[in-house]
């Protein structure tokens, strides 16, 4: 008999804001963005000094939650989401909870990228997405086994999801990706001739006491 097991899986959560509470209307999120964008000086800045294509919050404004209501929702329905992840990725979290330690806007205009990267001294990371306009990029996720892979020939192009080296994900307005933090993933370049908006997150292991 020949048995042929999968070893080492890598998870990625997908949901919708709306599965745990209705209450966030999708144009308001979007105006929120928008607004938070037009006032923030200092991240307009940063992404000037920085190259960066469009506008991100995550230098200036990463703490959206307290700042602004709608956000305060927002980040209450992702802790439902998070926890539903953690219960899947079967986390010994030792009686503490995941966090969020930050929560920030991206703004991709047509052309703009976000080159491949993982997320640091985080848990659980994922984005809620806001505005995805037709031709407007997935996001790419990368084989965290890809330094290891040697001589290994390229895949065929019909290969399965789970024996591919990269897998695009196409996520719509109020759809939810989770994933854990080292797994290496980007944002290709946006066709679309309008902007593609999406709120990005951290979730850290809160070892203080228990609360």
């Amino acid at each position: 008999m020949t048995q042929i097991d999968t070893l080492f899986v890598t998870r990625l959560y997908r949901s919708n804001l709306a599965k745990y509470s209705p209450t966030v209307d999708a144009s308001e999120l979007e105006n929120s963005c928008l607004s938070i964008a037009q006032d923030d000086e200092a991240g307009q800045h940063w992404c000037e000094e920085n190259d960066f294509p469009g506008y991100t919050s995550y230098a200036s404004l990463d703490d959206l939650g307290w700042r602004f209501p709608i956000f305060q929702d927002v980040v209450k329905i992702l802790d439902q989401h998070v926890a539903a992840f953690a219960e899947d990725l079967q986390f010994d979290l030792a009686g503490k909870k995941l966090k969020m330690d930050s929560i920030w806007i991206n703004i991709l205009p047509e052309g703009g990228i976000h080159t491949s990267h993982i997320h640091p001294h985080s848990v659980i990371s994922g984005t809620t997405y806001v505005a995805m306009p037709k031709d407007a990029s997935a996001i790419k996720f990368e084989d965290p086994r890809s330094a290891m892979m040697m001589a290994a020939p390229t895949k065929i192009a019909a290969a399965r999801p789970e024996q591919r080296r990269f897998v695009y994900v196409k996520p719509s307005v109020g759809d939810v990706l989770l994933w854990e933090s080292w797994l290496r993933h980007e944002v290709p370049m946006n066709m679309s001739d309008e902007d593609r908006i999406s709120v990005s997150f951290n979730y850290g292991w809160d070892t203080g006491a228990g609360q």
